[in-house]
């Protein structure tokens, strides 16, 4: 069994506390700006073993009652077609994906906020298609210099411009399907308007890493700037809190770039900045439930290495930001980390090498390592995760769990009519075999119930796997790293 290194029950617990302190502390009401995943936050699951990845919804469920939620998008990135890296749809619709999550688990969606808008077309659309599902928009214009020129942005003609936000509850939370989504410009635009009427409201902020307790090479924080290698994020000791307390904090540059701008905007809505630094401004107690570091720290080390074949990957399909890679690279230097450090990485490298053939290694929650090659009815990564079903139930290697009759049907159905070249059986098609032949084979039911077993076990295969195969991998919750190399040598690779 994996060892668990953080309290989920701990944090949620300090987490709410602080969120009502807060609230209070500014009269009432608090506009808290929610960094990350609300409801996914697999980075933040997989670098603290024992986070679940929904642990901030059900902090917020603590506070049903208090909060309503304002989804930020941004007018040009509806415009862009911009999409999620790990859903791999559009941010518009998902969108409508979040609000429908919200929803289903009692939690009060009460708009979207436009951001950046300027006309563009896309949004326009995206605008008129939600107000006929019943949800209220408000636009958030774009502001000239924004946010250097602080004169212009608290002014009538900066945030005033934007809409105001009709909010009725107490928490405020403003979330986004990704980053550079205006989530802190809206926040900043409602303090401005509530300040006109009279109204005295917070902001705060909610971001999950870095951990500003934890040293700045801590692995976890390290991972983080894995995880943003893309963004070029550096992780850096907050100086304002430095100097306002003596005390080391951990930050980022843009929240320690950006600090003085908001101080003085601050200033400008109310005559005073109720924060001394970055580090003020959020309200984290992550650092305050890691229960084993050991463990929390070796996990954060395999996300590092994750993180570095997926780049790889990226780099070699093309659609690598530059700097990417080699800032990783740099990252497991720092930690003086190999690729190896995944146990299925040499597993999987040794059979493709022995067996001549693509290959594959899944290691199971108790430390097991199993392994599958291609051969002629299995792709590598079918044959690995077939293994791992037997094994997770205790079924001899050499039994047949799939029909020879339904192998050959599928086969058939895939080269003579669907005019397929490969008649091996990708993951999905091998996991449809195996169903139906459960329906008539108690050893395929009893490797069926396992799937969900498979959960958080790493897999590694020597060369980059079909979209088809990488979906499967991703919905049975398995952390998948590929070689950057394709099975073959052709242009084309779907």
């Amino acid at each position: 069994m994996k060892t668990i290194g953080f309290d989920s029950k701990k944090y949620i617990r300090l987490q709410s506390e602080h969120i009502k302190e807060r609230i209070a502390q500014f009269g009432g009401k608090l506009y808290l700006e929610f960094g990350g995943k609300l409801f996914d936050d697999y980075h933040a699951a997989r670098v603290l073993p024992g986070f679940q990845s929904d642990n901030k919804i059900k902090m917020l469920l603590e506070l049903r009652d208090q909060a309503e939620i304002v989804i930020a998008i941004n007018a040009g990135d509806i415009e862009k077609n911009k999409r999620r890296g790990d859903l791999g749809i559009t941010y518009d619709k998902d969108v409508t994906r979040l609000i429908d999550v919200f929803r289903s688990l009692g939690l009060y969606v009460g708009s979207i906020a436009l951001t950046q808008y300027a006309n563009q077309p896309s949004a326009e659309v995206f605008e008129k298609r939600m107000k006929a599902l019943g949800m209220k928009v408000y636009r958030q214009y774009r502001i000239p210099n924004y946010p250097a020129d602080v004169k212009l942005v608290v002014s009538d003609e900066g945030y005033g411009r934007n809409d105001y936000i009709e909010t009725t509850r107490s928490l405020v939370v403003v979330t986004a399907p990704g980053p550079g989504s205006g989530k802190m410009a809206t926040c900043l635009s409602q303090l401005y308007h509530e300040n006109k009427r009279g109204v005295k409201a917070g902001y705060a902020k909610f971001e999950t890493f870095p951990i500003w307790n934890l040293p700045l090479k801590h692995p976890v924080n390290l991972a983080y700037e894995a995880a943003t290698a893309d963004l070029n994020d550096v992780n850096m000791i907050d100086p304002f809190h430095l100097e306002a307390y003596g005390k080391t904090a951990s930050s980022y540059n843009r929240d320690v770039e950006i600090f003085p701008v908001l101080r003085t905007i601050f200033e400008r809505i109310y005559g005073e900045c109720p924060y001394k630094s970055p580090t003020d401004m959020g309200v984290n107690m992550v650092g305050f439930s890691i229960t084993n570091d050991e463990a929390c720290c070796e996990a954060a080390k395999r996300e590092i290495v994750r993180r570095y074949f997926k780049a790889a990957c990226q780099k070699r399909q093309g659609t690598a930001a530059p700097e990417e890679l080699p800032k990783i690279e740099l990252l497991m230097r720092t930690l003086d980390i190999e690729p190896e450090c995944r146990a299925v990485v040499p597993a999987a490298l040794e059979v493709a090498e022995r067996m001549g053939s693509p290959a594959a290694a899944i290691e199971l929650n108790d430390g097991t390592v199993v392994t599958g090659h291609t051969g002629e009815l299995f792709g590598a990564s079918s044959a690995a995760l077939l293994n791992a079903l037997k094994v997770q139930a205790g079924i001899d290697h050499g039994i047949k769990l799939i029909s020879p009759t339904v192998l050959g049907t599928i086969q058939t159905l895939k080269t003579d009519y669907m005019k397929s070249k490969n008649p091996r059986l990708h993951t999905d098609e091998m996991l449809v075999a195996l169903a139906i032949s459960a329906a008539s084979d108690e050893n395929a039911m009893l490797a069926m119930q396992q799937l969900d077993k498979l959960k958080d076990c790493d897999v590694h295969s020597t060369v980059i796997l079909s979209s088809v195969d990488d979906g499967v991998f991703n919905r049975l919750g398995m952390n998948l790293t590929c070689e950057a190399t394709y099975e073959n040598n052709s242009l084309y690779h779907k």
